[in-house]
């Protein structure tokens, strides 16, 4: 006998969300919610980990003021969520610990209570800090279909969804908190098809979009069928809620195909991914726009074409601060990247300040010959200008400086370092080219000139970056192994690399790493970046 099908609708709550907003983010939910029910009318509607509180919520949750918020968000979550079902991430407290939780509210009740049972400590994450994991399955029947709900890690291995197929699940639900590097998107699609060939139990996974400091979300919410089909995946880097039906026969979901969005290019996704870090990291901190110092080199070139498009060109505030050897060309690059972009910008040349400065010091500096301390000094000129004009305006500073500069430490503290967010940081500078040259495809503001000169901090004369490092397609595959890869001084000369080479650059990256603390916060976009990834001490006698 053969049963009619009968449509199942789930909602994917695609949201960008405030860390430690718990009213406004249990706003949204309420909001969403309604929407799902009302616009589409579904059954199910599933919002990312650790909705309530965003993510990561880091030692907020050590705070007893904080905690104590989750339960009154939830009770009005569940006075306020009617006629549909909805998945929930929350922070919540049980006799064990702490636990990252995921309910399930709907008409008034708390239907089930979920708890992650693998806490990633690794990378990014720090979850055994804060929570206690869970060790039973979470499954229960909405509308006649048994779902089982995991968060985040659990679905990269096993264990745990094969515990809800032994519990009778029919469709699993993952919340999730999947912060972006380039490649990411395919990475979690291999590892859904690789749970649901094992259980034979489509998948909803729902990620967060958005940034949060360093991290980006980027989305990318999708269902997977139980025979692998990708059969709906919502836009990378956008907001929304996204639906998708299934059909069930006998026990046997079956998701309808939708629209499914393409993963981006790698410099397409990490331009994105630069975009909406820096949007997310001005408004939600309040700032009303950015400033920074345009050189007519490569690096401010793509930082300012980055902030106009994540801010718009009424936010962002561009200054020139040409030294006694920086170039005419330069200024002129410079200036076409303003007026190509839309951008307000300003002519302040440091040279007066620099010739204060040295003023003050010539009885301390009389007989010594001019070194890298006099290129030091016209960085902080530069700085100081910066810093200025951001006190005044309450904008915020961005730095220019890449991740082949930060690894070595090629850059001034207290000069181009100076500033509140550094949105190229993560970026090594053989990409900071691909990404100029694939923004100028969309439209042309960066002039091939800066393409085809050599790079410069036009600190002295006739200076080149190439006077103190190596090519930075080599620097940048050095780094590469030794950063990213966490490969041997050994291993890269076995390779093919020149030892003096790489025993140079790994002395660079050990002894600059009291700059890269005291640096400003950056965009990662690679799965081993400076800061939150990779956390190596100041003093330290390791030297390979």
């Amino acid at each position: 006998m053969n049963v009619p099908a009968t449509p199942f609708r789930v909602v994917m709550a695609q949201l960008d969300l405030l860390v430690g907003d718990i009213a406004g983010n249990a706003d949204k939910i309420i909001a969403s919610a309604v929407d799902a029910r009302e616009r589409w009318q579904a059954d199910l509607i599933v919002f990312p980990e650790l909705t309530l509180t965003g993510y990561p919520p880091e030692d907020l949750l050590l705070r007893p003021g904080f905690i104590a918020q989750i339960e009154p968000a939830l009770q009005r979550l569940r006075a306020q969520i009617a006629g549909i079902a909805a998945v929930v991430g929350c922070p919540i407290t049980t006799p064990e610990g702490l636990r990252n939780a995921a309910v399930i509210v709907e008409d008034g009740e708390l239907r089930m209570s979920y708890y992650k049972q693998l806490l990633p400590n690794y990378s990014v994450f720090d979850e055994k800090r804060y929570f206690v994991a869970g060790t039973e399955p979470g499954v229960t029947e909405i509308k006649g279909v048994k779902v089982g709900v995991t968060i985040c890690e659990d679905v990269w291995q096993p264990g745990p969804l094969a515990q809800a197929a032994k519990a009778g699940a029919q469709l699993l639900v993952n919340l999730n908190a999947s912060p972006y590097h380039a490649g990411k998107g395919h990475q979690r699609l291999e590892v859904l098809r690789q749970r649901v060939e094992e259980s034979r139990i489509p998948i909803v996974y729902v990620n967060l979009l958005g940034g949060q400091d360093e991290l980006v979300f980027d989305g990318g919410s999708m269902v997977v069928g139980a025979d692998g089909t990708l059969a709906r995946r919502a836009p990378f880097f956008a907001a929304g809620l996204f639906p998708v039906d299934f059909q069930i026969s006998a026990d046997r979901l079956i998701p309808v195909l939708d629209s499914v969005a393409a993963e981006p290019g790698a410099e397409e996704g990490i331009y994105q991914a630069l975009v909406l870090g820096v949007r997310d990291y001005v408004q939600k901190n309040g700032f009303p726009g950015v400033v920074l110092g345009l050189s007519g080199g490569i690096d401010s070139a793509l930082t300012l074409a980055i902030a106009v498009d994540a801010l718009g060109a009424e936010r962002v505030e561009a200054v020139l601060m040409p030294s006694r050897y920086t170039a005419d060309m330069s200024n002129t690059d410079a200036e076409l990247e303003a007026k190509a972009l839309g951008v307000n910008y300003h002519l302040l040349p440091i040279e007066p300040a620099f010739q204060a400065f040295l003023q003050i010091l010539q009885p301390l500096f009389a007989g010594l010959a001019a070194d890298i301390t006099e290129e030091n000094i016209q960085a902080r000129c530069r700085g100081v200008l910066l810093m200025a004009i951001s006190n005044k305006t309450g904008k915020m500073v961005l730095t220019t400086g890449n991740k082949s500069e930060t690894a070595v430490g090629y850059s001034t503290l207290y000069g181009d370092m100076a500033g509140g967010f550094a949105p190229i940081k993560d970026v090594l500078k053989t990409m900071v080219y691909r990404l100029a040259a694939w923004r100028n495809q969309q439209s042309p503001v960066i002039p091939q000139r800066v393409f085809d000169r050599p790079p410069s901090a036009e600190l002295r004369p006739d200076q080149t970056d190439q006077d103190s490092l190596p090519p930075y397609e080599v620097l940048d595959a050095i780094l590469q192994g030794y950063v990213e890869q966490d490969r041997s001084v050994e291993e890269l000369i076995a390779s093919g690399f020149e030892r003096a080479t790489v025993e140079r650059v790994a002395r660079l990256v050990i002894v600059n790493e009291y700059k890269r603390r005291q640096a400003a916060p950056g965009i990662r976009i690679t799965p081993r970046a400076f800061g939150r990834d990779r956390r190596y001490p100041i003093t330290s006698g390791f030297r390979r």
